[in-house]
């Protein structure tokens, strides 16, 4: 089983929006997930209550009880565990570290947003885990912004994942119906974005 720890010690940074829809993509691709949420607020577990399908599973633990949603979701045949952290809890965040083939860090281009990756970076430091920050909420056609955005993530020694998420209002209506962008509005542009990411994201961590 892989495991992919999606981080970030500032809030609103898109880490339930993009735990959810590298759940959905994988089981679309025939790859047993569980999203594990690690957050208090328990979004993914909230988005899974309003989702009329029993895929993916979603399981709500205190990052103390890590280690045995992991042996549990891996006994139960899982190729692939998701783990969404909370913001602004570092223990989550480096128990989550601590056990992850992959580390994916969420950050909008907003340069207060950039410069709080220092923390998350520190972390993965650490734990000498590869990872990648995944610019998200990009406006479209931000040419300028995104080169910089890409400058000020390489200050703190990261990758810019190539694929990057841009604003677009179907991420946030499939959340809501207990969907993602792909299930909404399947032939819509931030489908076609979650597809790239995902054809990525198979590629530098082979599942």
């Amino acid at each position: 089983m892989k495991i992919v720890s999606i981080l970030s010690q500032k809030g609103g940074a898109g880490k339930t929006t993009l735990a959810l829809h590298i759940a959905v993509a994988a089981e679309a691709a025939r790859l047993s997930t569980v999203v594990i949420d690690l957050d208090p607020q328990a979004s993914s577990a909230g988005w899974k209550d309003s989702r009329d399908k029993e895929t993916p599973v979603v399981v709500s633990l205190p990052h103390t009880r890590l280690a045995q949603g992991l042996q549990a979701a891996e006994e139960g045949g899982a190729a692939l565990a998701v783990i969404d952290t909370a913001p602004h809890s570092e223990a989550a965040a480096l128990a989550a570290t601590r056990v992850a083939d992959l580390v994916l860090i969420p950050c909008r281009p907003g340069i207060l947003d950039l410069r709080a990756i220092g923390t998350t970076a520190e972390l993965v430091k650490l734990a000498q885990k590869p990872a990648f920050v995944v610019l998200n909420t990009m406006p479209p056609r931000a040419t300028n912004l995104l080169a910089d955005a890409r400058a000020a993530v390489e200050t703190h020694g990261l990758e810019v994942a190539p694929v990057a998420l841009q604003q677009r209002a179907a991420y946030a209506h499939a959340l809501t119906a207990g969907a993602t962008a792909a299930e909404y509005e399947p032939e819509g542009k931030a489908a076609a974005e979650v597809k790239a990411f995902m054809k990525w994201l198979r590629k530098t961590l082979p599942i």
